[in-house]
């Protein structure tokens, strides 16, 4: 079949080119790429591509035979490097790449479409032209209240999930689950657990299973592994319909080697820096992007900008910010190039995270945009007009490490490590923080949550029973990663499914029971999120039994929200007759105990509303006398009696 190729028509407009050039241009998934479209009333594809250094262009796809240069695009004359073209008679659904002409060497001639919105499934590379404006939404009461769930104020509470293996077909060969498959299972389950929101593991198109999406070729496109692009929207759909916001792990840091993606583009370093002190990422094996090249920015904002436009994602979490942050990054001496004032700060990282907030923000004010930064850089979620980098959350790895540390250590020793507990409480409100328990943390050897626990199986299970009640009544925001909610043992193995059949035993049950109670919880008392992010919401009662392995502290919300008193006990010996020091007379009463027999706990709580006495205590005038179980953390809340 015969397919004309023209150059009589374009999608870009003056301006157009000059926001792209500027790199300020937030939508080019309008304009570059293909695209179906009519000429004079014939059907075809206009197809458009940056490669400013190369010496020709063609589209060769399973329409021409993957003929090498029948079909070649020209080169715009306004100076932007965009070569264009109509290609008539190109039906939906074919596969294409770009063959390059370079005079440059190392070079790959053959190459994916990085605006493409489809592409085959890997180990194939091609793209694919798809139409993805036909989804009919069915979430606008969710858009609606959207700015309810993802504020500052809501209850945010987040499951981080690897879809290639969060459930699988075992009877299938082992297959993934597709979009709609995981759509309604996962939905149900999160809606059953009472998380707030799901974050996905970079969906964005991958050529290595083994990457777990990190090492992305398509910046436009979902993976074609778990199904269409549609069936992406109507999985996003379906949690919108259920209550549930969207959160896509995203990867402008680094991108993959591959010869069909990025790397040496058009001959050159179009994306990345020439100079591998500067371009090649020596933890992860990748390149980095060139932040400094307008075009490159306006690429990736216009990435972001995809997924919160057509997919309607909620929140977009950035990956590895401090290895854009600083030059220095993973590096030794001579092995990177410092900035123009001789500093290790890359400034055109920080220009361009600071555009992508404002930019994103800009266009949806009730999304979230997350920052995984894990130096002490300044004002990571302060706005960009205060001079931060206008993040709305920071990931708090410091409470992470922290936390983790201690929990390592055998109670007999912990008193002696007292300071990673309560460390993150000095600087808890320097950011908007997000506690996250993620992927990282149960990978490379690094074992399973469960598994860093001391003692044996029931300490094991108190243990984490205490550290994510601790986690819950902590400020910030909560994320934890599919398998922790019921303490799989075996670390994560993204080639298989969750070990699920654990829950027929009653640790890991209860384990499941307690994060359900948790998450409902903090949902329903208003002193447990409405003041996560202001020191209005936190008051110590005592940081310093390290004796004890204790801690005691409350949680505030707004005036008329009751508060709560958290009292933390890691040591395995039970505290009774502990004296607390509390303001307000009256009958208290136990609303949580991570050692409820619920949760498969040991039984050890204060079954009865206890009275204050008017003894002074912790510098309060009043003294409450609980019993503190082992290994467990238990929540107080001042009884309203009933005239």
């Amino acid at each position: 079949m015969n397919h004309p190729i023209y150059y009589d028509i374009t999608r870009f407009s003056a301006l157009d080119i000059y926001l792209f050039k500027e790199g300020t241009h937030t939508k080019l998934y309008d304009h570059l790429g293909s695209h179906a479209m009519e000429r004079e009333g014939r059907g075809g594809v206009y197809f458009a591509l940056w490669a400013p250094h190369a010496r020709g262009v063609f589209v060769r796809g399973d329409f021409n035979h993957y003929q090498e240069r029948s079909h070649p695009l020209q080169r715009r004359s306004d100076g932007s490097g965009i070569w264009d073209g109509f290609i008539e008679g190109v039906a939906e659904g074919s596969t294409y790449k770009y063959f390059i002409q370079s005079d440059l060497p190392n070079h790959n001639p053959n190459k994916s479409d990085p605006y493409a919105f489809y592409a085959e499934v890997a180990p194939h590379s091609a793209s694919r032209i798809w139409d993805i404006e036909g989804y009919v939404w069915q979430d606008r009461e969710w858009m609606a209240q959207r700015h309810k769930h993802n504020s500052h104020k809501a209850p945010i509470s987040i499951y981080e999930v690897h879809l290639g293996s969060w459930r699988r077909k075992v009877e299938e060969e082992n297959r993934f689950l597709s979009y709609a498959e995981s759509a309604e299972a996962l939905a149900h389950y999160l809606k059953a657990m009472h998380f707030t929101h799901v974050e996905l593991l970079p969906i964005t198109e991958y050529p290595f299973e083994g990457s777990w999406g990190y090492q992305v070729t398509g910046y436009f496109a979902p993976t074609s592994r778990y199904g269409t692009p549609e069936e992406f929207m109507a999985f996003v759909d379906t949690m919108h319909q259920h209550g549930i916001g969207v959160i896509l792990d995203w990867v402008p840091s680094h991108f993959v080697m591959d010869g069909h993606g990025l790397m040496n583009f058009d001959g050159s370093c179009l994306y990345e820096h020439q100079d591998p002190r500067q371009g090649y990422h020596p933890e992860w094996g990748s390149a980095i992007f060139n932040y400094d090249r307008n075009e490159v920015r306006a690429f990736l904002i216009s990435s972001a900008m995809f997924w919160l436009e057509k997919y309607h994602l909620d929140g977009i979490r950035v990956d590895a910010v401090a290895s854009m942050l600083y030059l220095d990054y993973c590096r030794e001496e001579g092995e990177w190039i410092p900035n123009a004032q001789g500093g290790n700060i890359n400034t055109g990282a920080v220009k361009f995270l600071k555009q992508l907030n404002q930019s994103l923000y800009g266009a949806f004010d009730d999304i979230m945009m997350f920052a995984e930064e894990s130096t002490n850089y300044p004002m990571v979620s302060r706005p960009v007009s205060q001079g931060g980098l206008g993040f709305g959350y920071k990931w708090n790895m410091g409470w992470m490490h922290d936390s983790l540390k201690y929990m390592k250590h055998d109670p007999l020793y912990r008193q002696h490590h007292h300071e990673h507990l309560t460390f993150s409480f000095v600087y808890m409100y320097n950011e908007n923080y997000l506690l996250p328990l993620s992927h990282d943390e149960v990978v490379h050897m690094k074992g399973s949550l469960i598994n860093k626990m001391p003692g044996d199986t029931n300490q094991k299970f108190a243990n984490l029973r205490a550290l994510y009640t601790l986690m819950m009544v902590h400020p910030g925001k909560k994320l934890l990663f599919m398998g922790g909610e019921f303490g799989q043992f075996a670390e994560w193995n993204y080639e298989q499914s969750l070990d699920w059949h654990l829950l027929e035993l009653p640790l890991h049950k209860g384990l499941q029971h307690l994060v359900q109670s948790l998450n409902h919880l903090y949902q329903t008392h208003p002193a447990l999120y409405k003041n996560d992010v202001e020191p209005t919401g936190f008051e110590w009662i005592d940081e310093q039994d390290y004796r004890a392995n204790v801690i005691a502290f409350i949680r505030k919300g707004d005036a008329g929200d009751t508060p709560i008193i958290v009292v933390c006990n890691f040591s395995d010996k039970i505290h009774a007759g502990y004296p607390l020091g509390v303001s307000t007379a009256g009958s208290y009463q136990e609303i949580f105990n991570s050692q409820s027999p619920a949760y498969a706990g040991w039984d050890i709580s204060n079954p009865t509303p206890l009275e204050t006495t008017p003894t002074p205590h912790h510098g309060r005038d009043h003294t409450l006398t609980v019993t503190l179980p082992p290994l467990g953390v238990i929540l107080l809340q001042q009884r309203v009696l009933q005239s």
